[in-house]
């Protein structure tokens, strides 16, 4: 009957609109810094997240600018060393080039081919093809080859069609043998070739390492080459500060791999906005409620010193008060972090689609913020009664 009484009086001196007007403004601005928090874990997450690492964007071969005026592009020592010791570079791997002139050609007329190139070899560690043919053995004349997938594209859609052959898929190059020859000292030293698998990392003919190493011993016509590539591992391709350093050092790679560095720039700054206002709404927010509350007890405190006058201790209306705005700020909170959840599901089945891949739950960083706001907005509720009941109860 007390508590009846009291509620009368109380609701006596408040409109419902205000209560509305304060309830919806901490709604939106939970729903917003919410909304920054999982926003930002959800960007994490596709950014790191193994099931969204990209094998072929997060090895990017790296070279210096091509300059008419300096006519080595090599990379010395000292460049690669300060490349390994970057923070945005987890290793990097050298390109070694041959140094002996080579050709290739079919050996069969029904597949007419014949190309001088060359090969190149790296440690295993940097190629994106797992093949258990992998490996050449000292004194052994079939060598594997790992080819670009662009050189099958540029047979089967340019060569192929002008010369009236036919096209080739993986499995048939793979069972066809290649005649590579050696030129040495004006003789040929015959090998055979057989590609073992197809590279979307490297644009180039590789050949196992320990087998380029002991043809440039044997058939090399200079003593040593300067390195003019090399492979760096990187979790973060759109790194901006990773684009600044090789543009700062004269070194380019592939642009496609790194052309998001701008929009993470725009995406980073569009996030940090969002915790912004969040924060901004929420300080907002719990200004309302605390006006609300000091409004609530002023609208009232002809009654509220009736109340003490009558033998109501202070303690008992703040226990009532609270009782009165604590469990509308828990009905916001969780409202909010279940539309928060259900966007998050709705998000992840869109993402999905895409084959990009994020958490269908939202993140404990979400429900953590939103239990440290419950609790700051226990706080300020209760400094906010205390303070003006005593104040009543003094006047």
């Amino acid at each position: 009957m007390f508590n009846t009484i009291l509620k009368k009086i109380i609701r006596s001196g408040v409109g419902k609109s205000r209560s509305l007007m304060a309830g919806l403004g901490l709604f939106i601005a939970l729903l917003l810094i919410l909304s920054a928090v999982q926003i930002q874990v959800n960007y994490n997450e596709l950014l790191y997240g193994k099931t969204n690492q990209d094998s072929i964007a997060n090895f990017l071969v790296v070279n210096k600018r091509i300059n008419g005026n300096n006519p080595d592009n090599s990379l010395s020592s000292a460049e690669i060393n300060n490349l390994r010791k970057q923070p945005f570079v987890d290793a990097v791997g050298e390109l070694t080039s041959s140094r002996f002139k080579i050709s290739a050609q079919s050996p069969s007329d029904r597949f007419p081919f014949y190309t001088d190139l060359f090969f190149e070899s790296v440690p295993d560690a940097f190629i994106d093809v797992k093949s258990s043919d992998w490996h050449w053995q000292p004194g052994s004349t079939n060598i594997p080859l790992i080819i670009p997938n662009q050189f099958l594209d540029l047979y089967n859609f340019g060569f192929a069609p002008s010369q009236n052959l036919i096209q080739l898929t993986q499995a048939m190059v793979m069972t066809i043998p290649v005649v590579i020859n050696v030129q040495f000292h004006g003789q040929t030293v015959p090998f055979t070739g057989r590609v073992v698998g197809f590279s979307d990392r490297i644009s180039s003919v590789l050949v196992p390492q320990n087998f380029l190493e002991w043809a440039n011993r044997q058939f090399g016509t200079q003593q040593s080459t300067k390195t003019s590539r090399v492979v760096i591992q990187t979790s973060d391709p759109g790194n901006p500060a990773l684009v600044r350093y090789l543009k700062d050092n004269g070194m380019v790679t592939d642009a496609d791999k790194t052309r998001f560095s701008k929009y993470r720039q725009i995406v980073n700054t569009i996030v940090s906005a969002s915790w912004i206002t969040g924060a901004v709404m929420l300080l907002f927010a719990l200004l309302v409620f605390s006006l609300f509350i000091q409004l609530t007890i002023a609208s009232t405190k002809n009654e509220i010193r009736l109340l003490i006058t009558l033998g109501t201790s202070p303690s008992q209306l703040q226990r009532f008060l609270m009782k009165q705005f604590v469990p509308g700020n828990v009905i916001i909170v969780v409202v909010s972090v279940l539309l928060i959840a259900l966007l998050q599901l709705l998000l992840q089945m869109y993402l999905a689609r895409q084959n990009m891949h994020i958490s269908p739950v939202i993140s404990f960083y979400t429900i953590g913020t939103a239990l440290l706001v419950l609790a700051v907005l226990w706080l300020v509720n209760h400094r906010t009664v205390r303070k003006y009941i005593n104040e009543n109860a003094e006047a």
